[in-house]
Parts: C-alpha cells; sequence; structure tokens
C-alpha cells in the first residue's frame, strides 16, 4: 500500500533502503578480495577473471526467477531466501580448501544474488507514481553510499586475526556473511510484506527459469527498448570502471592510497547529487528527457578524461561526471516502475538487472582487449558508444514510456 502523505515516503520504504545499502556494502567489501584471493589458490590471471564472469552470468540468469517468484509469493519470503544465499556463498567461499569450492561459491553467490530487485520491487509496492522517482533516486544513492562503505571495511577485515579455517583474505568473506546475516534479520524482524493479495504456495516449473521470456524481453514492445538501454548502458560503464585504475595508476602515475581516495570521493558525489538533484530536476523535465541528458553528458566526460592527462584536469572531470553517473540506473529503474502493474514488477525488474548482470560480465572483458591497444581507448570507444546510447534513449518518448 503506497503512503497516504505524497510529501513522504514511508517506513517500510527506509527499511527496503537500508537493506540495500547493507548488502551493497557486504557486495563491494569483497570485490577487492577476488582476485588476490584468486592468486592464493594458485589461479592465473585469466582463471581469476571468471570468478566474476561466473557471479555475473548465474545473477544474469537467475534473477528473474526470483523476481517472477517474488510476484507470486511474495516480497519478503525471498529477500529472505537470496540473503542467506549469499551469508552461505560467503562463508563457502572464507573456507574453500581448494579452487573449485571457490567457483561454486561464486556461483552460489550470484544465483541468489536478486535481492536488490525484490527491494526495487518493494519501492514500487509501497510509493505513488508522484513518489516514484524521488523514491528510486534515494534508493539508488543509499545503495551507491554502500559502495563507498564497503572498500574501506575490506581493508578493516584484513587487519583482524583470522579465525581457524580462515585466511587473512578469508576473513573478508566471513565480515561480508555476517552483514548478510544482519540484513536477513532485520528483513525477518522490521519489514512486513509489501505485495498486496498474496501470497501463492510454492511451485516451480521449467517456465519459471524464464529463458524464452529473457529472450522474448528483447523485443518486448513496452520494456524492450528499456532493457537494452540497461544493457548498454552498464556495457559502456563496465569499460570505463575497468580502464579507470590501470590509467589512474599507470598514466596519471598516482598509487593505490589515491585511487582508494578518488573512489570514495566519486561515490559521496554521487549520493549526495541523487539525494538533493534527482527530485528538483524531475519537476522542471521528464525523466526520458533527464536520463538523455546525463547520458550524452556522460559519454562527452568519457572522452575528456584521457584529452587531460593530468591529475589536476582529470580530478575535475570526475568530479562533474559523479554527478551525472548518479542519474542513470535510478531513472531507468523509475521508468520500469512506473510502466508495469504490481504482480509483474518484481519480474520486470528481475529482467532489467539481468541485462545489467550480462553488461558487467561482458564489459571488463571488452575493455581488458582494449587495454592492450593504449590506456586511452577505452576511453574513447566508451564515449563513442555512450553518446550512441544518449541518442537510443531519446526514442523511448515515443514508445509508449510514460512521459512523466
Amino acid at each position: 500500500m503506497a503512503s497516504a502523505d505524497p510529501s513522504r515516503l514511508p517506513l517500510r520504504f527506509w527499511i527496503a533502503a537500508l537493506v540495500a545499502f547493507i548488502n551493497a556494502v557486504g557486495f563491494t567489501l569483497i570485490i577487492p578480495l577476488i582476485y588476490p584471493y584468486a592468486v592464493e589458490f594458485g589461479l592465473s590471471d585469466f582463471q581469476a577473471s571468471l570468478l566474476t564472469t561466473a557471479y555475473a552470468a548465474a545473477q544474469f540468469v537467475a534473477t528473474p526467477i526470483l523476481g517472477r517468484l517474488s510476484d507470486r509469493m511474495g516480497r519478503k519470503p525471498l529477500l529472505i531466501v537470496s540473503l542467506l544465499g549469499t551469508v552461505g556463498a560467503n562463508l563457502m567461499a572464507g573456507l574453500a580448501p581448494v579452487a573449485w569450492v571457490l567457483f561454486v561459491a561464486r556461483l552460489l553467490d550470484g544465483i541468489t544474488g536478486g535481492n536488490t530487485s525484490i527491494a526495487q520491487a518493494i519501492v514500487g509496492d509501497i510509493t505513488t507514481p508522484e513518489q516514484r522517482a524521488r523514491a528510486y533516486g534515494i534508493f539508488g544513492a543509499v545503495f551507491r553510499l554502500g559502495f563507498v562503505v564497503g572498500p574501506p571495511l575490506s581493508y578493516v577485515a584484513q587487519l583482524v586475526p583470522p579465525l581457524p579455517g580462515f585466511t587473512s583474505l578469508g576473513m573478508g568473506f566471513l565480515f561480508s556473511a555476517a552483514i548478510a546475516l544482519f540484513a536477513t534479520l532485520l528483513c525477518l524482524v522490521l519489514l512486513p510484506e509489501t505485495l498486496e493479495n498474496c501470497c501463492d504456495t510454492f511451485r516451480i516449473s521449467w517456465r519459471d527459469f524464464g529463458f524464452g521470456r529473457l529472450a522474448r524481453s528483447a523485443t518486448d514492445s513496452r520494456f524492450g527498448r528499456v532493457f537494452w538501454l540497461t544493457f548498454f548502458s552498464g556495457f559502456t560503464f563496465t569499460i570505463f570502471t575497468f580502464a579507470f585504475q590501470p590509467f589512474f595508476l599507470k598514466v596519471l602515475e598516482q598509487d593505490a592510497r589515491n585511487l582508494a581516495i578518488m573512489f570514495a570521493a566519486v561515490g559521496i558525489i554521487g549520493f549526495v547529487t541523487q539525494v538533493f538533484a534527482l527530485e528538483p530536476l524531475r519537476r522542471r523535465f521528464q525523466l526520458v528527457q533527464i536520463l538523455v541528458g546525463a547520458l550524452a553528458a556522460r559519454g562527452l566526460l568519457f572522452l575528456l578524461m584521457p584529452a587531460f592527462p593530468n591529475i589536476v584536469a582529470f580530478s575535475a572531470i570526475a568530479v562533474v561526471f559523479s554527478a551525472v553517473n548518479s542519474f542513470p540506473m535510478p531513472l531507468i529503474d523509475a521508468l520500469l516502475s512506473l510502466n508495469s502493474g504490481p504482480r509483474e514488477q518484481g519480474e520486470v525488474l528481475g529482467l532489467n538487472a539481468s541485462y545489467l548482470s550480462i553488461s558487467n560480465a561482458i564489459g571488463p572483458a571488452t575493455a581488458g582487449l582494449l587495454v592492450s591497444v593504449s590506456y586511452s581507448f577505452p576511453f574513447w570507444i566508451a564515449g563513442a558508444l555512450t553518446l550512441l546510447t544518449a541518442w537510443f534513449a531519446m526514442t523511448l518518448s515515443g514508445r509508449g514510456i510514460a512521459k512523466v
């Protein structure tokens, strides 16, 4: 049920946002650990990259299934199952005796990694259309803030004396499991079911795996173009996120400490922008117009970054980029929610998350190939493709997407 006061978001929204924040902290806590942890198992660079691919590919397939089940069985039980999967997967990874167990753990984490899309469906359940853009903006900002908190906790976890069965790096996975367990308890105690007229008994069939639905979604008359927009936006952005690190360290000749500071600054600026700038812009412009402008600006900034290879210019460009980059995904989520019914939001947002997951798997690998040409080349490719993505986003206004 939506909040009666259009000026206030309901308490359940803030609980869902807190769960998303905790989930983001736990997820980003292990990102800096995966590669060095893989080295401890004797994996090659390519084999280590497959750990990320395994997670993203599993999430790509499984997220819409969890979303569809949440439309049928209710948000709360599926959110709890998903979080418990993260707890189990991280414990398995932290205690893994051999490399193949680590791969199984990453697959399990990907299969049960749909908790954010379920939390997004909860936001759609409990907010009015007038609140939707602001709610998804705040939700995305809180989620982004979790990305700022996670990496420092990863460092702290390695300072803690390892428990029996864990290495120093493995302790990071234990920390992540503990964080996910806390989110699970939060859901159990404080979050009521938000889907009205639920819930069916558990039943699953081959159709619930949704491979046909996933393929058909690409040409869906209502959402297909939005799904493709999510893929293109995620693909170009992950090209940048991989290429950014060697460019910062080797071309700008900065150290890892300054890299961490830059990551934190980008996250904080993005968080502030989502909270305070999205709603004023929404009052003046349609969502699609804001989305097109943000993507076009992002593309131009990608092209500018390698053009001024010094830390002062790069930092100035990064500040503007941090603000601009905070808009696309919450706007896309808001568009999908506004154009889907309450009994399909979980599936729609889950499908959208799958498109983002597969882009997250393909983008870094593509960037790795482009970096072999030069450290600037990925920025040029990402910039050109992002400008094309902005042009593609312009077509949404005439394709049945709400003009809100």
